[in-house]
């Protein structure tokens, strides 16, 4: 029904505000989704596996892809480097796949820039209050990089008029449900039917 090629989605928000969570919940009902791997210099945490979380490398094998032309967007967040490989993406985007992004504020406005196209989400923490404790419980970070890490929240609030949509994550269930909806919506856009659908319906009628 659409034109052949999948939707590009950009989700961002503040570290800890829940992005992985809302997004694996939401795909699950969404059909085929690809979701893009990105590549990290973050240390690796307990629960990660290489691959499926990010694609853990060193500083030198980033620059490498930097280097190369590889990355879609790439950023710096808290001392550590961010990067989104293009290829997988633009293969899915023309198998016709929807394809989602979770990534960094710095990240996200080089995505649209480069693909004005691509629909722009933000999730947003009902209070940094709330973000705050949320950071805490995680028991990853130190003192200070979770001070960084709020300071940098502050920071990204002022963002949310560049984003198409905002949702804020007070419950999982409602940011699932919210987040679901932005990509039924999009998907159902008059402008992406292709001409032999329109066609078809057309000669239908």
């Amino acid at each position: 029904m659409t034109t052949g090629n999948g939707i590009l989605f950009v989700l961002t928000g503040a570290s800890g505000v829940g992005k992985g969570t809302v997004r694996k919940t939401a795909v699950a009902d969404l059909g085929d989704v690809h979701f893009s791997v990105s590549a990290t210099t973050r240390a690796r945490r307990a629960h990660e596996v290489d691959g499926v979380h990010y694609h853990f490398v060193d500083a030198n094998a980033f620059q490498a892809l930097l280097a190369e032309g590889a990355l879609l967007e790439h950023a710096e967040y808290v001392g550590d480097r961010y990067g989104t490989p293009a290829g997988p993406v633009d293969e899915a985007l023309a198998q016709g796949r929807d394809v989602i992004l979770e990534i960094e504020l710095d990240g996200a406005r080089q995505v649209k820039a480069r693909r004005p196209e691509a629909v722009m989400l933000f999730l947003a923490p009902p209070s940094l209050a709330e973000l705050e404790r949320r950071l805490r419980g995680r028991g990853t970070d130190s003192e200070e990089k979770i001070q960084r890490r709020l300071a940098r929240a502050r920071e990204e609030l002022k963002a949310l008029r560049e984003f198409d949509y905002m949702i804020v994550n007070d419950r999982v269930p409602d940011a699932v449900l919210a987040f679901q909806s932005v990509i039924r919506a999009e998907r159902l856009r008059a402008a992406r039917l292709s001409d032999a659908f329109v066609v078809a319906l057309q000669r239908a009628t």
